[in-house]
């Protein structure tokens, strides 16, 4: 017995110490700007109406949009499976947490064995005197058992599994981010196409207008037969680019459709109406790159699956070290008659300590400390990667917005000066100073620029969907993770 002591001493000291091998986590320090480049230029945007950032598509000032949003963020299907994934992280945090604790088994069983005299065991028992050939048997038992957890392997498990389940609940987030985002960008995709539309068609008619002039003026013997051939080829290209953007229209509301997990066609009849696109709504509190880091739930992922891979060094380490494990039954045995089985006679117990120690496995645990660590760094790499993407991802979207922003302007002042400069070059062709020639320029001229003015207010508005996006807007970090 007093043999047993050094090994009592060594699992109650591990125990009271409450070590776990491996390196500890600590979240990598990244060196990053403390501001935005395009900040200055985005803040000093025209005044408008702030959004909540957690909700920002609502400051588009569009109902529709903000219905389309809300029921993506109900019914999309990316979403219904991060929910899965969740659901299957928490099952493994569980399996993690259970393994630090004890567990418990009850068994029983009754048997009847009826004894063969034919054997050499039945011809020695049917020499014995009262031999009976019917045996019966009783047991029931309560068992326990429990590893301890001397030096944290089972902790450092229990800790990747915590960092995977936060992972999941991040990436979580980062879908429905996403689901969000993408939704409102259709939504002003279909709207740019019904206004590029609605200008193709206003052109049209504007060419058709001209044709009729042309033709008016053929039969009074004012204008050639090749005047109204050019106009009418100038009519059939405009009336061509329609059935391209219409493509294109009956595409994005397909995509919206299964955005909001019902069948292509669901809401195009709510879609048929067109209508101006909303204004991008200021982009306040946007804060710098280190907030990135707290706020964009795809970087939450990263750094959550970078501590799961520093967790996993230290349950490959452990496998270096000796594993306890304490056991013990305690139930009752009869042979008699069922009724004596919990009697005191048939009482019976055991109690075991357990060692498990791969000691001539080193070799093999040292390949798994050099996967785990291999890992690690791939992880970390990816964080550090994710994080200057992140970064980039704001530089980029702020700069389309501003940009787009200025275009669109500048469209809007070569707009009017083009409607201008064709109503006097088509006055000018009726009073026979040009030629056919200037007013069908002047005609592409302006569809051109008008088509562009359109894009470029779509891209203003889709760049700012974009920029809200990259900075991790659409949820709350704080009411979105457990940290537990």
């Amino acid at each position: 017995m007093p043999s047993k002591r050094p090994l009592v001493v060594l699992v109650s000291a591990g125990l009271m110490a409450g070590c776990a091998v491996g390196p500890d986590y600590q979240r990598p320090a990244l060196s990053l700007s403390e501001g935005f480049l395009g900040q200055a230029a985005v803040d000093a945007r025209p005044a408008r109406a702030d959004a909540e950032f957690s909700t920002w598509w609502s400051g588009f000032g569009d109902p529709q949009l903000t219905r389309f949003v809300s029921l993506a963020l109900e019914q999309n299907l990316d979403l219904a499976q991060a929910s899965a994934r969740i659901a299957q992280a928490r099952s493994g945090l569980g399996a993690a947490n259970a393994a630090l604790l004890p567990s418990g088994t009850v068994n029983g069983q009754a048997a009847r064995a009826y004894q063969s005299i034919e054997t050499p065991l039945g011809q020695v028992l049917n020499a014995t005197p009262d031999f009976d050939r019917y045996g019966n048997s009783y047991e029931a038992n309560l068992g326990a058992s429990w590893e301890l957890d001397v030096f944290g392997g089972l902790r450092r498990g229990r800790e990747a599994a915590l960092a995977e389940y936060q992972a999941s609940q991040a990436g979580a987030a980062a879908t429905r981010l996403a689901v969000a985002a993408q939704t409102a960008d259709t939504y002003l995709a279909i709207r740019g196409l019904q206004g590029r539309i609605a200008v193709a068609r206003q052109q049209v008619r504007t060419q058709e207008d001209l044709l009729a002039t042309i033709q008016l003026l053929q039969g009074q013997g004012l204008a050639a037969d090749m005047q109204v051939h050019q106009a009418s080829g100038a009519l059939a290209q405009v009336r061509a680019s329609v059935p391209v953007l219409e493509t294109g229209l009956d595409a994005a509301m397909n995509a919206l459709d299964v955005l909001l997990g019902a069948q292509p066609g669901t809401h195009r009849a709510e879609l048929a109406e067109a209508v101006d696109l909303p204004q991008a709504p200021r982009i306040a509190a946007s804060g710098s790159p280190g907030d990135l880091l707290r706020r964009r739930p795809d970087l939450i992922v990263a750094e959550r699956r970078l501590a799961a891979s520093n967790a996993r060094i230290g349950a490959a380490v452990a496998e270096y070290y000796p594993k306890f494990s304490l056991s013990g039954l305690i139930g009752s045995a009869t042979s008699v008659s069922g009724g004596n089985l919990f009697s005191s006679g048939a009482s019976q117990m055991s109690g075991v300590l357990g060692l498990r120690w791969r000691l001539f496995d080193f070799g093999r645990i040292d390949a798994q400390i050099d996967l785990a660590k291999g890992q690690e760094a791939e992880q970390l790499a990816a964080y550090r990667l994710a994080a200057l993407r992140a970064t980039e991802d704001v530089e980029n979207a702020f700069s389309a917005l501003v940009r787009r922003e200025d275009q669109a302007k500048l469209l809007e002042q070569g707009v009017d000066s083009l409607s201008r400069a064709r109503q006097a070059s088509f006055e000018a062709y009726q009073q026979g100073v040009v030629s056919l020639i200037e007013v069908l320029q002047a005609d592409e001229s302006l569809l051109r620029a008008s088509d562009a003015r359109v894009q470029a207010r779509t891209e203003s508005t889709r760049a700012a969907v974009a920029a809200f996006k990259a900075l991790g807007g659409g949820w709350n970090a704080a009411e979105s993770l457990a940290r537990n």
